[in-house]
């Protein structure tokens, strides 16, 4: 089963890009795609970081604007926002289904290197955990 699906965040730097390096981790069938209502410069280096430690290169990621595909279909949208103070982005586009599955920004950690670095690697796990429990759930 084919299935497209868009990941949204805010800046489309860390979570979202964490979520889409999963989902493709977990099923190369799947068309994934991530996208951010004010999309960052660059996919945050920790993000990359993190993601290569457990053999997932998002390295070549780049943030874009959720603009970007609006006119497509998709089968799931996903939203990854977490914490109250962000605002879910919401997609007005052609969807089956939206959802979702939040989790607090990374990019806000404050701290030593080390502790902003586990920050990250929590998320991280977080991310594939409960993705990796809605793609069972799916398929």
């Amino acid at each position: 089963m084919k299935l497209s699906i868009l990941i949204l965040c805010t800046g489309n730097s860390c979570r979202s890009q964490m979520a889409e390096g999963f989902l493709k981790s977990f099923d190369s069938e799947l068309t994934v795609f991530s996208a951010g209502t004010k999309p960052s410069l660059e996919v945050h280096p920790k993000a990359v970081q993190v993601m290569s430690e457990v053999g997932i290169d998002i390295s070549n990621g780049k943030p874009e604007s959720v603009d970007k595909y609006l006119l497509m279909s998709f089968d799931y949208v996903i939203t990854v926002c977490g914490n109250a103070k962000e605002t879910c982005p919401v997609f007005v586009g052609s969807v089956k289904e939206q959802l979702h599955i939040g989790f607090d920004d990374p990019a806000d950690a404050v701290g030593t290197e080390e502790e902003i670095t586990n920050e990250f690697r929590k998320i991280r796990d977080e991310i594939k955990q409960d993705f990796w429990k809605w793609y069972c759930s799916i398929k």
